[in-house]
């Protein structure tokens, strides 16, 4: 069965990168612009995973993963952080907010599938072995 992912993203040009780079390895693909359509989107169509950004307008990427881990029906949903946050700590900040995963921006095209497959693999672990 085809693994459904949701990409939350209000930058275009990442969206239109993500959803090529998505398919071609096979995926399903939901996009949504701001933090609210993807809230909408993961409740009704449980993806997956989602590839979430953080700074984005209407709603941002942490109140929407709080959001989702809060609510019985999407808790178990997985969350990747997409930002450019890349301070020490950020990653600390962003997991306990309810994130699965962190990945700075700019985007590692040859690393991100790997990552997800990862997160789409069931196994003991929280944290994925692809950290930079």
């Amino acid at each position: 069965m085809t693994k459904k992912i949701l990409i939350v993203e209000d930058n275009v040009n990442n969206r239109l990168m993500l959803h090529d780079l998505l398919t071609h390895h096979g995926y399903q693909v939901l996009e949504a612009e701001n933090g609210e359509e993807g809230l909408e989107l993961a409740r009704k169509q449980q993806p997956d995973l989602i590839l979430m950004d953080i700074q984005m307008p209407v709603m941002d990427g942490v109140a929407v993963a709080k959001l989702l881990k809060e609510q019985p029906a999407t808790s178990h949903l997985k969350i990747i952080a997409l930002t450019s946050f890349a301070m020490k700590g950020d990653r600390e900040k962003l997991l306990a907010a309810g994130f699965n995963d962190y990945v700075a921006k700019p985007i590692n095209t040859r690393q991100l599938p790997r990552i997800i497959q990862w997160h789409l693999t069931p196994k003991e672990g929280d944290l994925s072995p692809f950290e930079e």
